[in-house]
């Protein structure tokens, strides 16, 4: 068996959920390839060839590549795709829009959001928000796979020494055009790659009461969340979303203000390995998979802890 990872990278830096996808495909078992499509690339496919188990780096390089648009990258996973058993990229923004291109014009079912690898062929995912597990056996030739990047351990991004080899990369296909991109920029973590994450849903009241989430974050160095609810109401921006219809995380602590607990919003937290809730009602159904719950009222609560810190 063969592998090919589709890295997500800014052409520059690899991304840490391609990290965990290397993680799924090792799970997997077989010869693991990574492909590097981007514009002036070079940083970008030398720190893939640094990850430990890695045997190659395919580099497409072109300037159309720079944006790694699904219409222009899947092209290139399809023209690759005789040579591996699988392929794979996480279940990020990136994978989810490419993968499905590639799945389509290769005519197989591609199979979403894995959580563990049962064998080359058979892959657990959730369904329902999460209510439920589906364990998924694959007869296609070639397995097109999204990884739930939060379940997988990340291999040593260094001591490798893959070679890299260069891909002839066609004409631009000019189905879409780029306009603009627009980043958050914070001196906070990351939420999806954050050791801690301070959340807050409806129960914060207003856009200025989140000051109070945001003092503890910054006193715990976390990054910050919110429920749908939350942002919704527009206390916070839609980035900072955690849930089945937001971002997935699974930090070591994950605090919980605020929140009720919905399901979809359970989706995208209840992996983190430690949970704390904090609200007022005590029925709230965050607290029936929190670690630690306090029922309290948030505005006595939350200063006082963040004062203690």
């Amino acid at each position: 068996m063969s592998i090919l990872i589709v890295a997500e990278h800014d052409n520059t830096n690899i991304k840490s959920a391609t990290l965990s996808t290397i993680g799924a495909a090792m799970q997997i078992g077989g010869d693991i390839d990574i492909l590097v499509a981007g514009s002036n690339c070079d940083e970008a496919a030398s720190a893939a060839a640094q990850i430990a188990g890695i045997s190659k780096i395919i580099k497409a390089d072109a300037p159309h590549l720079e944006h790694q648009s699904a219409e222009e990258l899947a092209p290139i996973i399809v023209d690759l795709a005789s040579n591996y058993s699988h392929i794979l990229t996480p279940a990020t923004t990136f994978g989810k829009n490419i993968l499905p291109r590639a799945a389509a014009l290769l005519d197989v079912q591609q199979i979403s959001d894995i959580i563990s690898v049962e064998s080359p062929d058979t892959f657990k995912r959730p369904v329902y928000a999460g209510n439920a597990i589906a364990t998924v056996r694959s007869s296609d030739s070639i397995k097109l796979i999204t990884v739930r990047t939060t379940t997988f351990d990340a291999p040593n991004a260094s001591g490798g020494n893959a070679s890299v080899e260069d891909y002839s990369v066609g004409k631009a296909l000019n189905l879409s055009k780029f306009v603009k991109q627009e980043f958050s920029v914070s001196e906070r973590p990351e939420l999806t790659s954050a050791k801690i994450v301070v959340s807050g849903g409806r129960g914060v009241g207003s856009k200025e009461n989140f000051k109070i989430i945001e003092a503890l974050a910054d006193k715990l160095g976390a990054a910050i969340g919110a429920s749908r609810a939350a942002v919704d109401a527009e206390f916070v921006p839609n980035d900072y979303q955690v849930g089945q219809t937001g971002k997935i995380v699974a930090p070591d602590l994950y605090i919980a203000i605020g929140i009720s607990g919905a399901i979809q919003h359970l989706a995208g937290m209840k992996d983190s390995k430690v949970i704390v809730a904090i609200n007022k009602d005590e029925d709230a159904p965050i607290f029936s998979i929190a670690d630690y719950g306090l029922v309290a009222d948030l505005f006595d609560v939350v200063p006082e802890l963040e004062g203690k810190l």
